[in-house]
């Protein structure tokens, strides 16, 4: 029994020495797995609570709505930046304004953000505007005013100012949709007043000259 004592202590040491190492082996690569998951955990801290997800969804869902309904008159309407491009436009400038507000920064900083996205909408809508040989045949500009308005009421959602958005595209879907009736009426009935001021012999009077003057 004495004889048999030496040969197997070696093995046993050996069987220690293994399972310690796979021990060690197991807490590294434990240890890493733990510091990935935790660093992708951090890197998704930017929404803390439910509330926090619950007002970011409603801002960046409601600014694109509200984008989409006035692409939605300029698409009825024939216009190239339609539905897509007026809902995007608006989700961008939400997003723009939303990112740093979480991220604290105080709201007279935050107006050189709204100077880079009116900026930015500038340049977008100039390229809607389309000027062809005739100095008075340029197309494009209500689109580009209307692009333009859309990013206002993105950055009205992103600021948390859900109410003025929605009043301010209703406004502006009455001016697309109401004004340019209006304004066709008054073309309308312009040339038939100054027709009946008209002389017979075709020499205009006073009253037709009023007329022209109030239209000129």
């Amino acid at each position: 029994m004495l004889a048999l004592m030496p040969l197997t202590t070696p093995l046993s040491s050996a069987n220690a020495a293994s399972g310690g190492a796979a021990s060690a082996a197991g807490r590294a690569s434990t240890h890493w797995t733990d510091e990935v998951v935790e660093t992708i955990q951090s890197e998704f801290s930017d929404i803390p609570d439910t509330a926090q997800i619950v007002r970011l969804l409603l801002r960046l869902t409601l600014a694109a709505l509200l984008g989409g309904v006035l692409g939605i008159e300029r698409e009825h309407a024939g216009k190239a930046a339609g539905v897509r491009t007026h809902m995007l436009v608006s989700l961008g400038a939400a997003l723009f304004v939303l990112v740093p507000q979480q991220g604290g920064m105080p709201m007279p900083d935050m107006s050189r953000v709204l100077q880079g996205v009116i900026a930015g909408i500038g340049f977008l809508g100039a390229g809607a505007i389309l000027k062809l040989k005739d100095e008075e045949q340029v197309h494009g500009l209500t689109t580009a005013a209307g692009i333009w308005m859309t990013a206002a009421i993105g950055v009205a959602c992103g600021l948390g100012r859900e109410a003025t958005a929605v009043v301010s595209t209703l406004l502006a879907l009455a001016v697309l949709t109401l004004v340019p009736h209006v304004t066709h009426r008054l073309t309308r009935r312009a040339p038939d007043a100054e027709a009946e001021a008209a002389p017979p012999d075709g020499r205009p009077n006073d009253a037709s000259e009023r007329i022209r003057s109030s239209r000129d």
